[in-house]
């Protein structure tokens, strides 16, 4: 089952509150191919479509395809801050490896 820790709802949520291009919208968690190996995580806000899996989560739902649900069904979602860089960090058991800058994933 999909995770997201609390730091990524209280982020999300306030993606919901404060972007006007995310209201009304749900939050698309999609496994796209790219890069050089394989596949990239795509996160954005989005409508849902009829196919979709819907996740409900403390305020909002998240949305995934069914092609991407394999991919992702075990993974967290977290959000983290520091000197550098911010963002939305996917942890994923199913992740076999990964290309040098981190973008791109095998399964």
């Amino acid at each position: 089952m999909l995770t997201l820790t609390p730091k990524a709802v209280e982020k999300i949520n306030d993606f919901i509150k404060t972007e006007e291009s995310a209201k009304g919208k749900s939050l698309r968690l999609k496994v796209a191919p790219s890069g050089c190996a394989g596949y990239e995580y795509r996160i954005a806000f989005d409508e849902k479509a009829a196919a979709d899996k819907v996740l409900p989560q403390n305020g909002f739902d998240v949305i995934v395809d069914a092609e991407s649900l394999p991919y992702i069904e075990q993974a967290t979602i977290d959000y983290a801050e520091d000197e550098t860089s911010s963002g939305f960090r996917i942890k994923n058991p199913l992740e076999k490896s990964s290309c040098g800058c981190g973008k791109s994933k095998q399964f």
